[in-house]
Formats: C-alpha cells, sequence, structure tokens
C-alpha cells in the first residue's frame, strides 16, 4: 500500500484538522462540515498529480492554448453519513467523477464485539475505473474492506485510492492486509490509539453525529 500522510507537511491542512478536533470549534455543525468538505480538497489536489493526463486542444476567444487535463474515469464512493461533506469536498475538485453511496455501520453485539452490516448501496459500473474509496473515520479498517467487498459485485477497478481525514495505526494495518496491494491511501493524519470499542484516540468523536446531529 502506497501511504500519503499528507499532514507531516506543514500547510493550511493542519488548520482545518485542529479546528475539526477542537472540541469548542466542532461544535459549530456548519463549520465542521465545511473543514471535513475542505480537507477533501486538499487531499484531492494531492491526489490529482499522480494521475494520467493528456493533451487538450482549448479554444479562447483569441486562440488556442494545449493543456494538461485528466484522463481518467473516476467514481467517488462515500460511506453514509459521515461522508457526505468528505464527498462533496472530492467532488468539488473530481466535478465529471461517477458518484456511489454505501451504508456501512457496526452492529453491536452484547459482549462488545460487533459486525460491520451492509444495506444501502447505489452504484455505477466499476469495471477498470479508478475508485475513490471516502470515509473520513478510518477506526479498526473494517468498514473499509467491508465496503470494497461489496463494491466488487458492480466490477473490478483499475485502480482503488482509499481517502480518510483521521486513520490508526491498526486500520492503516488492517486495510494494508485486505485490500490490493497497489492501493493508495490519501490521509490528512494519523493517531495510534483504538479504544476499548474501537475509536480513534485522540481523534474528533463521532463525525456523523457533529456533521449531521446525534442519532438514536
Amino acid at each position: 500500500m502506497h501511504i500519503h500522510n499528507i499532514g507531516e507537511t506543514n500547510s493550511v491542512l493542519n488548520t482545518f484538522i485542529a479546528e475539526i478536533r477542537d472540541n469548542k470549534i466542532q461544535k459549530d455543525s456548519m463549520r465542521f462540515r465545511r473543514n471535513i468538505e475542505r480537507i477533501g480538497e486538499v487531499l484531492s489536489y494531492e491526489m490529482s498529480k499522480i494521475m494520467p493526463y493528456k493533451s487538450e486542444v482549448i479554444t479562447t476567444p483569441l486562440g488556442t492554448k494545449i493543456i494538461q487535463v485528466i484522463d481518467d474515469q473516476i467514481v467517488l464512493c462515500s460511506i453514509l453519513r459521515a461522508g457526505l461533506p468528505f464527498h462533496q469536498g472530492l467532488l468539488n475538485y473530481f466535478d465529471n467523477a461517477e458518484n456511489a453511496f454505501i451504508s456501512a455501520y457496526r452492529k453491536m453485539k452484547p459482549n462488545g464485539d460487533f459486525d460491520i452490516r451492509v444495506e444501502y448501496f447505489a452504484s455505477p459500473s466499476l469495471q477498470d475505473k479508478t475508485l475513490i474509496l471516502a470515509d473520513p473515520m478510518l477506526a479498526t479498517g473494517q468498514s473499509l474492506v467491508a465496503t470494497y467487498q461489496s463494491l466488487l459485485s458492480h466490477g473490478v477497478p483499475k485502480e482503488l485510492h482509499v481517502f480518510s481525514v483521521i486513520g490508526s495505526t491498526d486500520g492503516i494495518d488492517y486495510i494494508k492486509k485486505h485490500l490490493p496491494e497497489d492501493t493508495h491511501l490519501w490521509i490528512a493524519t494519523i493517531d495510534e490509539t483504538l479504544n476499548d470499542h474501537g475509536y480513534i484516540i485522540p481523534g474528533l468523536g463521532d463525525a456523523g453525529d457533529l456533521a449531521f446531529g446525534d442519532k438514536l
């Protein structure tokens, strides 16, 4: 797996990360969603540097100019619901991409373990396309792997790129073992620890609740 930890380099990205972590600032749900969206934009820009390009002749009012433009078929897939503002950030940059959405959540067991349940799933064909799988929180990695396995029913992508805002080292190790070897992970920051319930520490809390309100 190719890991691109963008937060390791000083940039404005780290300001957005600081604000989504701050338990005072993150109470403003509109600002939280916008920061998640902006992080998605930064990661998209970084990924764009390694994508295939082609020459295209552009006609202006005064002449023509040859410009290098992206030459790829992209499908953006986000895991509901926390992935929605993140997805919008990606779509702001890859505006010609096709889109897929899937629900994957933890179904808790009485002993404290959990299964990953996938219920809602809408996707175009993925065959021989570049798949971007977006989930803001890469905790255990199990939901990402379950999502990818479900997506294969719609074709095998030529490339897989995983986008996350915050990941744990355990989660990254898990997806390394279960996703294709040439997968690219684009991530804003990495935390070392998971608690007993599989949540990232220090993390930021529940991204879905912070973006859209508490759930039952």
